[in-house]
């Protein structure tokens, strides 16, 4: 069976965006920077790394980004059988699930995000990883730093981050090389996320949470509160606002996703710190990260090679990892262009024709096989409109 997981805060990078400019998949960014009143494209192309540091910039600019590498899946007709997402990455999961509306899942991001950079201001903080010490020595070094410091991210197999107070952490990380620890690094971060620091940030977040009301779901996500699979949205209002002040139990939640047969795992976002987990987590499991419009066609074969006929479910002409269809993205009359024909190279974003007013632009790379539509013809939305052959 097939998870989709999704990354957290500090998997963003700057210019992430820029090569799903052109791709159909866009048009969420649009919608994004509408609902959130802020313009979200500048936030994926043109912030620098300073700027993409900020909370509030951080975790808005890595949920849509996400969700832009999602919907093109989607596309494709791949679908999972469980979700779930590291801190930020659940909201993602969430929204991925129909847990939460796409309107109600920016605002929630962008709640959240205000409230953790407000409340590590309030209490200021930082997080530490900790690499090469099991659990319980990290936790022990924790204790014996007898300080503000807390377990912040049980990740996978000798990789756990802390947090709290600089000298509670400076503190546990001193502990924990005695204790034997290959490595502590400081990782730049504004607050001391998934500790009692962000106990203001939950309270602001619970009444934001209320509006959303999330809603029952097919697709099961495992929270990082107890790593256990959920799909009554009456659960999620107290799980999400826990998660503030709670450790991601994220090596946990591979574990369960393991135990329900999973062994496929596909991140889905910038980075690729997730699939590094995963392959560290669950013995013998498949992994694949997804972060931009050419790994589409390797996540196509990485399915077909793997079990489409189990979670992983593919529709018609998708099963043949060699060839794309380029849909219409409105209804209207269709026009092709006369400077392409059989066998013309086509990239990424590359004009085919235009429905009405609109271009068509492919979402895929390859050789033109074949038009589909004909030239004047009148087609519907998603209506198939050309071939593409991989090159």
């Amino acid at each position: 069976m097939l998870a989709f997981t999704f990354p957290g805060q500090g998997s963003q990078r700057p210019g992430m965006g820029r090569p799903w400019q052109g791709h159909e998949s866009w048009e969420l960014v649009d919608e994004a920077s509408e609902v959130a009143g802020r313009d979200v494209g500048a936030l994926l192309c043109d912030a620098d790394a300073d700027e993409l540091k900020d909370t509030r910039n951080a975790q808005l600019a890595t949920f849509v980004s996400s969700l832009m590498v999602l919907d093109a899946a989607e596309r494709l007709g791949i679908e999972p059988s469980f979700c779930a997402g590291h801190s930020l990455g659940e909201y993602t999961a969430l929204t991925a699930t129909g847990a939460l509306g796409f309107d109600d899942g920016v605002r929630l991001v962008c709640a959240r995000a205000a409230a953790m950079h407000d409340a590590g201001l309030e209490r200021p903080g930082t997080m530490a990883a900790v690499h090469g010490l099991d659990d319980e020595h990290v936790d022990v070094a924790c204790r014996r730093a007898d300080s503000d410091v807390w377990v912040a991210n049980y990740n996978a197999p000798g990789q756990v981050v802390i947090a709290g107070s600089p000298e509670g952490v400076e503190a546990a990380s001193v502990h924990a090389k005695d204790l034997g620890a290959k490595r502590v690094m400081t990782l730049p971060v504004s607050g001391a996320f998934h500790t009692p620091f962000m106990t203001a940030a939950r309270d602001r977040l619970r009444a934001a949470l209320a509006e959303a009301q999330p809603r029952d779901t097919d697709i099961p996500v495992v929270s990082n509160v107890d790593a256990t699979a959920h799909d009554r949205g009456d659960e999620w209002a107290s799980l999400l606002s826990a998660q503030l002040s709670s450790p991601v139990r994220w090596k946990q939640s591979l574990l369960t996703l393991s135990d329900a047969g999973v062994i496929d795992f596909a991140e889905l976002g910038p980075g690729g710190v997730l699939t590094g987990m995963a392959k560290r987590t669950v013995k013998d499991a498949r992994t694949i990260s997804v972060a931009t419009p050419e790994d589409l066609d390797k996540l196509l074969e990485w399915v077909t090679a793997g079990s489409p006929t189990g979670g992983a479910q593919l529709d018609g002409e998708h099963l043949f990892a060699t060839e794309r269809i380029v849909v219409s993205p409105a209804a209207g009359i269709f026009t092709l262009l006369g400077n392409l024909s059989e066998g013309s190279p086509i990239e990424v974003g590359t004009i085919i024709g235009h429905v009405a007013e609109q271009e068509v632009r492919s979402p895929f790379a390859g050789l033109l096989q074949s038009y589909i539509a004909v030239d004047t013809e009148r087609v519907t939305a998603r209506q198939p409109i050309a071939w593409l052959r991989t090159s």
